[in-house]
């Protein structure tokens, strides 16, 4: 019987169903199964197999946009039963997340931190059009491992290196690893600026700071 039910939210998460999530989620706590199970064994399964598929070119965003939604969905119910029990999941590391100052990009930034979220990470989604200042106050506030940063515009990518800048001013910089991502940035900026890593979509970022954890 248990074994059914992880299927069937491993299921969930693969087909995108947000409502049926929540449902699988809801019936594990009545039937006393432990929520970190739940999600080890059940919805994060179907998250790692469609970011696989999505590696392969057998799935596209829409479908890592929908699997990101039905496990934010599951997670939000079993967060609860957890506080109650006490348990808490491994936490990989911790992570500011901000599309920069002038920028107010959203979807790529978003489902960056549900899959990091998803993959065991604690985010800080300080959302869009974020000042470099407040970017450094939170990774500082938080103790950051990683501050990850989106930029969708040439004209704002240089707000990247603008955090970058700050972080080292701020005595930060050596303590915490930075990410940046967005349409125009490349291997070449992240060298230019003295970043530590990027991604072209958000499965990769999550491989990029379980990199970065471990270095």
């Amino acid at each position: 019987m248990t074994t059914e039910i992880y299927q069937k939210m491993s299921q969930s998460i693969i087909d995108g169903d947000t409502e049926l999530a929540a449902a699988l989620a809801r019936d594990s706590i009545e039937a006393g199964i432990d929520p970190l199970e739940s999600i080890n064994r059940g919805f994060v399964i179907g998250v790692n197999q469609v970011g696989n598929q999505f590696s392969c070119g057998e799935a596209f965003l829409p479908e890592l946009v929908m699997a990101g939604e039905a496990m934010k969905a599951a997670v939000q119910v079993l967060e609860p039963e957890m506080a109650r029990r006490g348990s808490k999941r491994e936490i990989l590391g911790k992570v500011v997340l901000a599309t920069v100052e002038g920028d107010i990009h959203e979807i790529g930034k978003t489902l960056v931190g549900t899959m990091l979220t998803a993959s065991g990470f604690q985010v800080f989604d300080l959302g869009v059009d974020v000042p470099s200042a407040k970017i450094v106050e939170k990774t500082r506030l938080e103790k950051a491992d990683i501050v990850a940063l989106s930029a969708l515009l040439t004209t704002t990518m240089v707000k990247q290196r603008e955090v970058v800048e700050a972080l080292a001013a701020s005595g930060l910089r050596s303590t915490v690893k930075v990410m940046v991502g967005g349409a125009p940035v490349t291997h070449e900026w992240v060298e230019k600026i003295g970043a530590d890593g990027y991604s072209e979509d958000a499965i990769g970022a999550v491989n990029a700071a379980i990199r970065l954890t471990k270095n």
